[in-house]
Parts: C-alpha cells; structure tokens; sequence
C-alpha cells in the first residue's frame, strides 16, 4: 500500500493516542514491528501562537522516523499555514493526519475532532486547504459518525477524497459511543467499498486473530492499532505473524517487566524523573495488568518519586515472578 509517494515495511499502524503515543512509546512499538506510527494530536492553533508545550509533543527520534504527525483544529487557513510554517521542512514527518474523530468533550465543545463529522464541508475545506500548500500526504481519522442518528462516514470519506486526501482511517464507532460498545467494522468495508484512496481500519483490535478478522471482514488496505497497544508493543510483532498464518507470540511476565523499565528508562531519558514516574504509572499498570499481585504493585508504584525506587521495585517483581514460577514447575 502507498500513500502518496510513500511505501512502508508493513500496513500496521500505531494510531495517534493522547497522553499515550509520545517519543518513548513510539520508538518501543516501532522496534516491535510497527510500519508507520503517529504522534499524539497536536492543537494546530496553539502551534500557531507558538506554545513550546505543545511543540515537545514533535519531538522526534531517530530510530522512529519517519512519522506521521496528528493535528487537530477547525480553521481551514489557521491549519494549513501551521502545516507550511511547521512541517514542511521537516524530513522526520512524513504525513500530515487531521483528527476528526476525537470524542473528547471539551474538543467537541470548540468544533474540533469529532465536531467535524457534523460540517462534512468544512472538513473538506480543511484538507483542500492543507493540500495546497503541504509537501507531504495528507489524511484524515474520522469516525462512523457522530451518533446513531447521524451515521455518515461513507459520505464523509467520499468529500474528503474530492477534497485530495491521500488516506482515510475510520473508527467503527460513533462520537456518542466514546470507545465503549463494540467497533462497527461493516462500515469500513462499505467505505472500502466507495473510495479508491487506501482505507486504515480502526477499533477492536487486541490480538493479532482481530487484526486478520478485520483484514479479511473489511477489505482494509492498512490496520491502525490504539488501546490494543497500551503494555503491550508485541502486538504489531503478534499481527505481522498472524497475517502471515504463522502462531502467536508467548510474552513471558519477565519480559512485560524488561520493557516496562525500558519504556520508563526512555520516558526518563525524554522528560525528566517527576514527569516520567508519574506519567509511567498508567503504563506499568498496563504491562503488569493481569499478572499476580499487579494491583499490589500499581498501588506501590504510585507512592514512588525516585527513578532508583522505581527500577528496584519492578526489578524485584520480576525476581518475584521468575521464583513463582519456579515453584509452579
């Protein structure tokens, strides 16, 4: 699959994920066999008045690259020039991705993300824009629609494609469902059905047997994976075995627990100690989820402040571990 000009190792993606998909995250799942990942969404208005927080979320690494970086707003010409200013020279980003799928609230609220499912024409206005001056492909994410009453992502893909999208990612699901219920993968195969432009399937994807089930079921050019991910990186490595019929992956408890101190090492090395221990804590929950005495661990681990205590804990839970089974064998 292309988009655009560019060709990738495999068509399995790491979605844009805030709070989740920063630079540590991205190079562990890049490394694990992920053909294209994305940054978290970035505010192209606060991009525009210049707000250094918001330009650590580009930060980038080499062994990453490159990567498709998400932004999020409702001004077509803000947007675009954000793109020219900010993007453009950039050889580390490869896609510009537009969100039009977020449900968070106060997103919808300022008629950003989801908001836009709701102004197809604005939306087409927005890649238009962005089209004309961008050097780089440009997509957008988007979902089934905003609620059950107003489902139109098969509509909405045909606009975007009119307005020169490259590529188009669908959630199956609507703005209403937030992430709960179960993903509509009927409506990307009817999307699939109505484009030419390649079509990444979104949402239920946790095991490498969803990935096949959905590439089989939809007709899906690319499969785009997000909380599937969260504690577990292996899941691309799982997927690309799936596909090609080979058996899954046996991840050992030790090796949750290697590349939970990896991934913190990492979050160290970008952001500090304070704000890796505290940003770390939902993602150790999410490696130790399921393994025994997790919920002892996660309540430990929010009491910790110090990247020494941290790495002694989980060093001392993999010993723990490692002794369990022991006796278990």
């Amino acid at each position: 699959m292309k988009i655009g000009n560019l060709e990738f190792k495999n068509n399995v993606f790491l979605a844009p994920m805030a709070g989740v998909t920063d630079i540590s995250f991205r190079g562990l799942c890049k490394e694990q066999g992920c053909g294209l990942v994305y940054t978290e969404m970035v505010s192209a208005k606060a991009l525009y008045y210049g707000s250094e927080n918001t330009k650590t979320l580009l930060r980038i690494a080499d062994e990453e690259r490159p990567v498709a970086v998400q932004i999020f707003g409702h001004e077509p010409e803000i947007m675009a020039e954000v793109v020219r200013e900010h993007f453009n020279h950039r050889d580390d980003i490869c896609i510009i991705d537009v969100n039009m799928g977020c449900p968070a609230p106060k997103i919808v609220k300022n008629g950003d993300g989801s908001a836009l499912m709701k102004d197809p024409k604005l939306a087409a206005e927005i890649i238009r824009k962005i089209k004309e001056v961008s050097t780089k492909p440009v997509t957008a994410k988007f979902r089934k629609g905003f609620d059950d009453e107003n489902i139109n992502a098969v509509e909405f893909a045909i606009e975007l494609e009119k307005a020169g999208a490259d590529a188009i990612a669908i959630h199956g699901r609507t703005r209403s469902q937030m992430y709960s219920g179960t993903a509509d993968w009927d409506i990307i195969k009817e999307i699939k059905k109505h484009v030419k432009i390649p079509v990444i399937g979104n949402g239920d994807v946790f095991s490498g047997e969803d990935a096949k089930r959905m590439k089989e079921h939809t007709g899906c050019d690319a499969i785009m994976v997000a909380r599937g991910s969260m504690g577990n990186p292996w899941l691309f490595k799982e997927i690309e075995r799936a596909l090609k019929g080979e058996e899954p992956l046996d991840i050992t408890p030790e090796e949750k627990i290697n590349m939970c101190i990896r991934h913190y090492e990492l979050a160290v090395k970008y952001d500090g100690v304070h704000k890796a221990t505290r940003e770390m804590r939902k993602h150790a929950a999410w490696y130790v989820k399921g393994l025994p005495k997790c919920t002892d661990i996660r309540n430990k681990l929010n009491t910790l402040n110090t990247s020494e205590e941290v790495i002694e804990l989980l060093n001392n839970y993999k010993k723990e571990l490692e002794n369990m089974n022991k006796i278990s064998e």
